[in-house]
């Protein structure tokens, strides 16, 4: 254990896929709330570094980069190891990172079920598994960020939908194999950022007419049902917060 972790007191948590979007905005707000976090990341390593230097600047020491690549389980162990040097405890995980594309039935190939799987489902199980100890000696928190669509599938992604309808028992499942040491919750997003690939403005609008508030959301909002079930709902675990301005409603 390291010295900058061992005897702090205060609670720490891992965010995966930190560097960037939703995963930014879950750092910052349990930064907020006196958390010093472990920021990982894969690809994003600059975001996660820009992350960061502003909690840094805001508190010093208090923020830590950590790069893997969570789809197999070299990158697992050796995230699990960064996160012991750097800290040595664990009390709220995040399991945030998440990759999306679709799928086409008919075209799908074979390293798209894999990579979409892995990265979606087995990363968060693996990783659960690795902190284990860490997470039952602080009475921790885990948060999923699983998605609306784990319920109802979005038509031409159908490996992601499987891949967060999987992760959605994921959660409840820890929660029952866990509890009482340790809680176990998901957060699921409607439209709170478009993808990469945005689509079209009207393709934008239909979601946005299906939707009951009419209009998107944004990722404090994610962040705060993060912050609300990790650190302050001491007796919900095993349950998925739709936060998606009653999406799942008009799907």
């Amino acid at each position: 254990m390291s010295s900058s972790g061992q005897g702090r007191g205060k609670r720490v948590a891992l965010v995966t896929g930190a560097g960037a979007r939703i995963g930014a905005a879950i750092a910052a707000e349990l930064h907020g709330r006196g958390c010093d976090l472990l920021l990982h990341c894969n690809a994003n390593r600059k975001g996660a570094e820009a992350q960061a230097a502003r909690l840094n600047a805001a508190r010093p020491d208090s923020a830590v980069v950590a790069q893997a690549d969570l789809s197999g389980q070299p990158g697992v162990d050796s995230l699990a190891d960064q996160l012991r040097t750097a800290y040595g405890r664990l009390d709220v995980l995040v399991n945030n990172a998440s990759r999306f594309y679709p799928t086409p039935v008919g075209a799908t190939l074979a390293w798209q079920w894999e990579d979409l799987l892995n990265s979606n489902l087995r990363g968060p199980w693996f990783l659960v598994q690795a902190l284990l100890g860490e997470l039952r000696a602080a009475g921790g928190s885990i948060v999923n960020i699983v998605d609306v669509h784990a319920e109802r599938p979005m038509s031409g992604h159908a490996i992601y939908c499987i891949s967060k309808a999987g992760l959605v028992m994921l959660t409840k499942s820890l929660a029952r194999e866990l509890g009482p040491a340790v809680r176990v919750n998901g957060v699921a997003p409607g439209a709170i950022l478009w993808p990469e690939a945005e689509p079209s403005a009207a393709a934008k609008q239909a979601i946005l007419g299906r939707t009951a508030l009419g209009r998107p959301g944004d990722p404090a909002d994610i962040a705060s049902a993060v912050a609300y079930l990790a650190l302050d709902a001491p007796y919900v675990t095993g349950q998925i917060l739709a936060v998606d301005g009653g999406r799942l409603l008009n799907i």
